[in-house]
């Protein structure tokens, strides 16, 4: 979603890239499938679906494990915790089974047709705005973990089968900078996100996910911000209505910011927040829109100190269409800025560089591993340009 562009090219290692990214939807099996007995468990199979009980031991209830392999270390959201009860209270009264399958492993069947009611029902009972947001949120969150538990590794968030941990290789992210990835719900568990790969890469402590509408989420990440203070700050997002810095321009000798990197690796306070929204195009709006909101109700002013990457197109283009010729996956995004940044005296000791070509490298395993799980579907990993007047 975000502007990706660096001012050194970037060649992948590998020539199909159609399911890196997030601009476009998730390809999941078609075929349903149901919660296994044990959220860990390594089957994957491919067979007709099967139910289980919610009620059978390790099913009825996200534990604090099970929730914190998925890629975050807060304590597992009051709200999702609530509305995965109320779904195990529900298959107890409906004497029906949740099935999950198809694009997003969504809910199937019977028990689909009766929660889709009893959801839609308790919204519109929901008279506050902010209410109806947050249970939309934790209730897309919850079945995307229900749906997913024996399924998907919880590391890579692709089927067991398909694993590419094995193919990642950890690399410290320089401690004066931290990623937030600022993450909407329906992008929660997608094979395909990119995002996911800089935590791998870099680890929980150096990139934090952060749910849009997950209240616990969002109050752990303005509490940062708010110590860090608003010249800490800074959010990739190339909207035309938002006033943007050049990295050069952000943290360049002259930059409008005035600080200087011995500073940042001394005080802890001054380390650099960047956050990353992941998400569709689509929905990148109402997300900015809520950063700028809660950004004037901390500091009094409603403009979020926004960075726009060098213009350009990256080879993403060619391999997995976009929205238009200036956007890309949101790891490519993170490589841009670290590239960027690496350009810069003040930055250049700091091996960004390496960095950089780490999440590089987990691209092209991602990018790997979804093309031979396609293949061996029989599915095609070419997909049809968009804007293809644009390509030289």
């Amino acid at each position: 979603m975000l502007l990706f562009a660096t001012t050194r090219a970037f060649t992948f290692k590998c020539s199909l890239s159609s399911y890196l990214g997030f601009s476009t939807k998730t390809h999941m099996d078609a075929k349903p499938r149901t919660l296994l007995h044990s959220p860990f468990s390594s089957s994957a199979s491919r067979s007709p679906p099967r139910e289980a009980h919610m009620n059978e031991p390790g099913n009825g209830f996200i534990s604090l494990q099970e929730w914190q392999g998925w890629g975050t270390k807060s304590p597992v959201p009051a709200m999702v915790t609530e509305i995965v009860e109320e779904l195990q209270s529900m298959e107890n009264d409906i004497d029906a089974q949740m099935s999950f399958g198809g694009i997003g492993g969504k809910l199937q069947g019977y028990f689909k047709v009766q929660e889709d009611k009893k959801h839609r029902a308790t919204y519109q009972a929901l008279g506050d705005s902010e209410k109806k947001f947050q249970f939309f949120a934790a209730r897309q969150i919850a079945c995307r973990l229900l749906g997913s538990r024996g399924y998907l590794c919880q590391k890579c968030w692709l089927p067991l089968e398909d694993c590419m941990c094995s193919g990642l290789i950890p690399c410290s992210l320089w401690p004066g900078m931290r990623f937030w990835l600022y993450m909407h719900p329906k992008d929660f568990l997608r094979q395909n996100n990119t995002g996911k790969l800089l935590w791998q890469v870099f680890g929980i402590e150096a990139v934090t996910l952060c749910l849009f509408g997950i209240a616990e989420h969002e109050e752990m990440m303005w509490n940062t911000f708010k110590r860090a203070g608003k010249n800490n700050v800074w959010c990739l997002y190339p909207n035309k209505s938002a006033v943007t810095e050049s990295v050069q321009e952000a943290f360049g000798q002259e930059s409008s910011a005035d600080r200087k990197c011995t500073q940042l690796m001394t005080d802890g306070d001054k380390t650099l927040n960047f956050i990353l929204i992941d998400g569709t195009w689509s929905n990148s709006n109402a997300m900015f829109s809520r950063l700028k909101e809660q950004a004037k109700s901390m500091w009094g002013e409603e403009d979020l100190p926004c960075i726009s990457l060098a213009t350009g197109a990256s080879a993403m283009h060619k391999l997995r269409p976009q929205p238009s010729w200036d956007r890309t996956c949101t790891a490519a995004a993170a490589v841009g800025l670290l590239s960027e940044l690496q350009l810069l005296p003040e930055f250049s000791s700091y091996g960004l560089d390496k960095q950089a070509e780490a999440v590089e490298d987990g691209l092209v395993s991602l990018l790997e591993a979804l093309t031979a799980r396609r293949l061996r579907m029989g599915r095609s990993i070419t997909r049809k340009a968009r804007h293809s007047s644009d390509i030289c």
